[in-house]
């Protein structure tokens, strides 16, 4: 394997380790999680905040934490922010796992993901 693709790798494995560690936990999981139920409209902090039942000042930093890590989108609409889940990369992240275990080494049936999903 070349240098650079190695080290392009290696990049990449540690974005997503990033990501990971940024939906790392259960707050922003929950966060994540609701977003994707609100897809494609979002949710505007207050929404978020009463549906979650997380402090504001807490609250602004997982968002923040999962803004940098570029798995949420955040739109100012007047005194609001609205957030959105970043679903594109949400689907790179996914796909960087499913290559390893479904189509590389087939630790895991990709119909046995499917199936998990309906």
């Amino acid at each position: 394997m070349p240098v650079a693709q190695s080290k392009r790798s290696i990049e990449k494995v540690a974005k997503y380790a990033d990501m990971f560690s940024a939906m790392g936990t259960e707050p922003r999981l929950r966060i994540m999680q609701l977003l994707l139920s609100a897809h494609p409209d979002g949710l505007v902090v207050g929404e978020i905040q009463q549906e979650l039942d997380i402090p504001n000042s807490t609250l602004s930093h997982h968002l923040d934490k999962l803004k940098a890590e570029d798995l949420v989108h955040v739109e100012r609409e007047s005194t609001f922010l609205h957030y959105t889940a970043n679903t594109e990369a949400l689907q790179e992240l996914l796909q960087f796992l499913y290559a390893e275990c479904c189509t590389r080494n087939k630790a895991v049936k990709p119909q046995d993901i499917v199936q998990l999903c309906k």
